[in-house]
């Protein structure tokens, strides 16, 4: 029996613009993504049988096929079924220690880490673009927690450019354990509200994303100038999400005021970070969060950021 447990890190939005809508019915993006180092670890085994299994813990997290490491892993088995008649199903166990429906991409960086773990189950010798283009088919975010790191993200935000590493950051992430904010409900919302304000025509779309490559977010990301970066964290979708959900509003004034670099909520919510510069600053920030609200309700973290995406942790045979 073969078996490796990965290490599948979380992200955080440093940007997130929307610029216009795409003929696929999704929005055309332009992200700045950073992954840090809170992380799930997924074990991956060769099961006995031509099944695949889903086990977790966590009774917010599916083990059926809507689980996005299901999908992944059946994914695998329709693209390689010689492989998958060769060497049978899996058995996947997901230890969670990213929080669930919190913008910080826990599900898509789960199914990036079965990619993975069977690619090497299986002998695939799959290279890392072959692996983006598979996670690309699961989820937005998948490709990007494959590669893991800093990056731009356009398109629906499947298309990365990497920049460099970003490894020199503390983050502090808070999120209500109760509260759960639908992505799909954000956009949709966001699309009704600002709708028109969307470019249109096809230049436009990519002369704006374009733009982001030489914006000041990345600037500042190549100096690794954390006070700049601060300044510069954008996320269009807090319009819709903090007048929404007063608790997220007042849990991002609490961060900001906390005394770190800067703080924001991540992609659609409810996770707010703030951005620190040492591991001392950090826990500052969060043992004044923790001060200033008491809510046993709400959880906070401390990461770092990081330059990976998934990793190998271990391996047996």
């Amino acid at each position: 029996m073969h078996s490796y447990s990965l290490i599948a890190p979380a992200k955080i939005n440093l940007y997130l613009e929307i610029i216009g809508d795409r003929p696929d019915g999704y929005h055309e993006l332009a992200m700045v993504l950073q992954s840090i180092s809170l992380a799930d670890q997924i074990d991956i085994r060769a099961a006995s049988t031509d099944t695949i299994r889903v086990r977790c813990e966590h009774p917010q997290v599916p083990t059926d096929k809507s689980n996005l490491a299901y999908k992944a892993a059946a994914l695998m088995a329709n693209q390689f079924p010689d492989a998958f008649a060769q060497y049978g199903g899996v058995d996947i166990t997901i230890n969670k220690e990213i929080p669930v429906a919190a913008g910080l991409a826990g599900g898509s960086t789960n199914a990036a880490a079965v990619l993975v773990g069977i690619d090497l189950l299986w002998e695939l010798g799959l290279t890392q673009s072959e692996l983006e283009e598979l996670a690309g088919k699961l989820g937005s975010d998948v490709p990007f927690c494959i590669a893991g790191g800093t990056a731009i993200a356009t398109g629906r935000g499947n298309e990365l450019s990497q920049l460099p590493n970003l490894d020199n950051l503390y983050v502090v992430l808070g999120k209500y354990r109760s509260l759960a904010v639908s992505t799909a409900w954000a956009y949709q919302t966001y699309r009704q509200q600002f709708g028109d304000s969307y470019l249109t025509d096809t230049h436009s779309l990519t002369s704006r994303a374009a733009a982001v490559h030489s914006g000041p977010i990345v600037k500042a990301i190549a100096r690794k100038d954390g006070v700049q970066i601060a300044e510069k964290l954008h996320n269009d979708l807090e319009r819709v999400v903090l007048p929404e959900y007063p608790q997220v509003a007042q849990l991002r004034q609490v961060f900001q005021e906390a005394g770190g670099l800067g703080a924001m909520m991540s992609g659609s919510g409810p996770t707010v970070f703030a951005l620190c510069e040492s591991h001392e600053q950090a826990q500052q920030v969060q043992q004044y969060v923790r001060k200033a609200i008491p809510d046993p309700d709400l959880e906070l973290w401390l990461a770092q950021t990081c330059s990976t995406g998934i990793q190998v942790a271990t391996s047996a045979k």
